[in-house]
């Protein structure tokens, strides 16, 4: 198992939700953090924890957070990719702007935060690349453009593994049910107490990256309820 001792890692989505946890977990792990959101925010308080201003839309924004974080901790060891949205847009609804906004968010933020990052996980030897996907991108549900986009992240996340595979970099999507999240708390199908929550999935993330370069995991689904997973 690879020690957390001196390895960064990058969260994106770190003000609430799944990449507050995962910012929370990895810290009392042993990791440094550097946590990405709108509006950087001490709400963490640890020595170990960077917040910096990341914002998901901006073409620029990934390689400004990649640059700190590197001015600040000297290297990067993982990237954590948290920051996602989720309004519904059907395949009879008119207009274009839901879909097109959330494919910069889910789908293209994480890839530009990869590229920026790629020189610092190359040199690491053991990078590693956690993208949060969703059931939703194993199979479809009422939310197709949603699903279109964690899809996406399915396949950017293989896109990584087979391409820098012999650099050390390890990629994983993780693929949850609903989490009790603010995104989810509308949701009826499932009571908030059923749900998984975002300290599960941090776990998780905090496994994926203790694993080491022979022992790597491509996908891991999670689910808080039985129903068919593929």
């Amino acid at each position: 198992m690879l020690s957390p001792d001196g390895r960064v890692v990058m969260v994106s989505g770190a003000s609430r939700g799944i990449g507050a946890a995962v910012c929370r977990h990895l810290l009392h792990a042993g990791f440094l953090v550097s946590g990405g959101m709108r509006t950087p925010q001490d709400t963490i308080a640890h020595r170990n924890y960077f917040p910096h201003v990341y914002e998901a839309l901006s073409p620029t924004s990934a390689r400004q957070w990649v640059d700190a974080t590197v001015q600040r901790f000297g290297r990067i060891d993982a990237i954590a990719n948290i920051a996602g949205i989720n309004p519904r847009v059907l395949v009879d609804q008119e207009g274009e702007e839901e879909l097109d906004r959330m494919w910069a968010v889910n789908v293209k933020a994480p890839l530009r935060l990869v590229r920026a990052a790629l020189p610092h996980l190359k040199a690491s030897g053991s990078g590693r690349v956690i993208n949060l996907a969703s059931l939703a991108g194993r199979r479809v549900g009422t939310n197709v453009g949603y699903a279109m986009t964690k899809f996406a992240v399915v396949a950017l996340t293989h896109g990584i593994r087979q391409e820098f595979w012999d650099d050390g970099i390890r990629a994983s999507a993780v693929c949850p049910g609903y989490v009790m999240t603010d995104m989810t708390a509308h949701e009826t199908e499932v009571a908030p107490a059923d749900m998984t929550q975002p300290e599960d999935v941090a776990e998780i993330v905090r496994m994926i990256l203790s694993l080491p370069n022979s022992a790597s995991t491509a996908e891991v689904l999670v689910n808080c309820r039985k129903e068919s997973m593929l």
